[in-house]
This record gives C-alpha cells, sequence and structure tokens, in this order.
C-alpha cells in the first residue's frame, strides 16, 4: 500500500504584510488518516504586528487575543518540529509559503527545504465543475462541509480532507504520488 502522508497548513495575518502570522494550524496525516493537530494564535513578528482591522473582520483575532500568549520566535520551532520532513499542503500555497518564508526571515531563521503543494491548483484541475475554488465551495465538493472559514486549524483540516478525499477518488491505497499526478503538478520547494 502507497501511504498518503503529509502536513497541512494555514495561516492567519495580522495586516497585509507576509511577515505578520498571528494563528497557524496544522493537520498532519498519515496513510490517509489525521494522526494529529498543533494550532495556536501568537503575537507577529514586531514590526509587523499592527492588527488591521479589516484582517480582524476576516479571522476575529484581536491584538488582546495575542498579548499573553506565545511570539511568532517561540511558536515556529514548534511548528518546524511537527511538520519534521513533511510535504506541506495549503489551499493557496503561495500566500501561505510566503508568510512562512517572510516571517522566519524576518526573525532570522533560515528554513529547512521544505517541498510543499497546493490544494487550490488541485482543485481546479480535478473538480473542474466548481463555480468557485474558494476553500468552501472545494471542501464542500470533498465531503468536508462543517467547518469554520479562516480559523486556521478548520481551515488545515479542510485542506487535509481535499487530499484525501482526491486520494480516494484515485482508487484505494492512492498515496501522494496519485493525487499530484491526478492534478498533474509536482512538488516545490520552499527555498526556489
Amino acid at each position: 500500500m502507497v501511504s498518503l502522508n503529509f502536513t497541512a497548513i494555514d495561516f492567519e495575518t495580522a495586516n497585509y504584510s507576509p511577515a505578520s502570522p498571528c494563528a497557524v494550524g496544522l493537520v498532519k496525516v498519515r496513510d490517509g488518516k489525521v494522526v494529529d493537530t498543533f494550532a495556536t494564535v501568537f503575537s507577529p513578528p514586531s514590526g509587523y504586528d499592527e492588527f488591521f482591522e479589516a484582517n480582524i473582520r476576516i479571522h476575529g483575532i484581536r491584538p488582546s487575543d495575542v498579548a499573553d500568549g506565545p511570539t511568532w520566535s517561540e511558536v515556529l520551532p514548534l511548528m518546524l518540529d511537527f511538520i519534521e520532513d513533511d510535504v506541506l499542503i495549503a489551499h493557496n500555497a503561495s500566500f501561505d509559503m510566503g508568510v512562512l518564508s517572510e516571517s522566519a526571515r524576518v526573525i532570522g531563521v533560515e528554513l529547512p527545504d521544505l517541498l510543499y503543494t497546493c490544494t487550490l491548483q488541485m482543485s481546479r484541475r480535478v473538480f473542474k465543475g466548481l463555480d468557485s475554488h474558494r476553500l468552501p465551495s472545494v471542501a464542500a465538493r470533498a465531503g468536508y462541509e462543517d467547518f469554520k472559514h479562516h480559523d486556521a486549524l478548520d481551515d488545515s483540516m479542510a485542506c487535509a480532507h481535499i487530499v484525501m478525499r482526491i486520494a480516494r477518488d484515485q482508487g484505494p491505497g492512492s498515496g501522494l504520488d496519485a493525487v499530484l499526478q491526478a492534478a498533474g503538478i509536482e512538488l516545490k520547494s520552499i527555498k526556489k
């Protein structure tokens, strides 16, 4: 049996800068099943920590929600320990990988050479009849409807379920290679 192993990821940001993460959700999948999660809110890096009202309206996270919690500098190593050497998967991955890269850079942390792919790109090629390829529409098409959009853990869980659905549609025991092949996409490196 080919294994379906990966970590789904989603960030929320305090403002329009990719260096302003204030929440992350991670969902670890092993052999096509969710086995662990990691989620927290935290203070964005200094200098990028202003919360814009537009962002607050989207995700509901306010400065007071992160004031007594960890900082991004404390959260990043915990995240990387959780991810290990997994492939990362996000919906609109260029956004989430941009947040991870830029926010690590501003605190002086060099990231490992993480590989990633995108459920938005997958859905455009696999679920062609959808009116919208926004996360709620794609998740509903994958049979995962009951989640709070713009909650980092809920969004990463929806993303994980999209990949698991595409794998199931490829046949029993299908792994990430089969998902990528069905979507006609390849893994990308965060370093490029």
